[in-house]
């Protein structure tokens, strides 16, 4: 089987998109498939280290502006599709042709412009309600990374049980792995934390990653102690303008940094080094964020929205997402030493359960079945 697949909607800043898309192209060039990907020129080289057995097709660069690659997807990619001799076209990232000429999957990565259109901006959700409701209608298989996100998919844009296969996301172990002192200790001296303890965030700040009752749930759960933990926000700067405000009230006595994007490197001593990593979202498709921090034994603390049980299970403290709610259980954690202890391990534990092995193999099954949809 030919799969042709469309890796032009990576970004350059490498979020979670991209991470899944190298991932799943590393894995399928593992498996008894002839794969082709199609990319920015920026990425090509990048992806053929990953995958060195597919062929990849270098797009125009023009794709690299939002309105030409969308463009450029509706008139040039399926002539492409058609030229490479694909059995099947693997979208995946919510958009994809409308007459494609050959069956079609798309990913659909969460519902959250449905069920929480207010932590997104208004022309986005509405662009991305269109193209899942769009994609369901047509694709002729649809995967999922959680079955929270299938099933919130379902509720609001239909679509058959049948057609939808549930691929949970792997976590790279060369990246994300329990790390010693030495490491930990370079990187808090990279952050300039010193010995200092710390509460660490990994994401990007946009609204839904809830990072404002996140400062506020901290500040209340360590502003009283003798020696409180730092809180260290890192990731993208995102969009959420109620971050700096929440950041400036914070006492002086206390240490709030937003460290920005980190080094590859330096991921795994940060999320292994910290007290607790805290991931209290309103609602997330998959949360791969809380399984790399899972992978590196850190103890995690997030909430039961959505997809996020679905990942952590019995090896995450679960908390609401108020402020109130974040400041009694992550007080809690920082109070006990034996509970943070056990659930690192059990996390380590868990996160091994999450291969992109297994995700390529699910990709696979979606390919079958579109391709049998095709013929049927």
């Amino acid at each position: 089987m030919r799969v042709l697949i469309d890796a032009t909607a990576i970004p350059a800043d490498r979020g979670g998109v991209g991470r899944y898309v190298e991932e799943l192209v590393a894995a399928l060039d593992q498996m008894d498939l002839s794969v082709g990907v199609v990319a920015q020129p920026r990425d090509v080289e990048r992806l053929a280290a990953r995958a060195p057995t597919a062929e990849l097709i270098a797009a125009p660069r023009s794709v690299e502006r939002r309105p030409a690659r969308l463009a450029w997807e509706q008139t040039l990619l399926p002539a492409l599709a058609r030229q490479w001799r694909a059995d099947v076209l693997h979208c995946p990232h919510y958009t994809a042709p409308v007459a494609a000429g050959v069956p079609v999957v798309v990913t659909l990565h969460d519902a959250t412009f449905f069920s929480h259109p207010e932590v997104h901006s208004g022309l986005k959700g509405r662009f991305f309600r269109a193209a899942t409701r769009r994609a369901v209608r047509r694709a002729a298989a649809l995967v999922v990374p959680s079955e929270a996100t299938g099933r919130e998919v379902r509720r609001f844009a239909g679509g058959s049980p049948a057609t939808f296969h549930v691929a949970y996301h792997g976590v790279d172990r060369e990246v994300f792995h329990p790390t010693g002192d030495d490491v930990q200790e370079r990187v808090r001296g990279a952050l300039g934390l010193g010995g200092r303890p710390y509460v660490a965030f990994l994401g990007t700040l946009e609204p839904r990653k809830n990072v404002p009752a996140l400062v506020l749930g901290w500040t209340a759960a360590v502003r009283d102690r003798e020696d409180p933990p730092a809180l260290v926000l890192a990731g993208g700067p995102g969009w959420d303008d109620a971050v700096e405000p929440a950041l400036a009230a914070v006492p002086r006595t206390l240490v709030a940094l937003r460290a920005g994007y980190l080094p590859l490197d330096d991921l795994a001593g940060f999320l292994g080094g910290a007290e607790v990593v805290a991931y209290p979202s309103l609602g997330e498709g998959f949360g791969l964020p809380v399984l790399e921090a899972m992978a590196c034994g850190a103890p995690v603390l997030t909430s039961r929205e959505l997809s996020l049980p679905e990942v952590g299970g019995d090896a995450v403290e679960y908390a609401g997402t108020s402020p109130e709610e974040i400041a009694d259980v992550l007080g809690r954690l920082l109070d006990d030493v034996a509970r943070r202890h056990a659930l690192g391990e059990a996390a380590v534990e868990r996160a091994a359960l999450f291969t992109w092995e297994a995700s390529a193999r699910v990709h696979a099954e979606a390919y079958r079945a579109a391709q049998r949809a095709a013929t049927t």
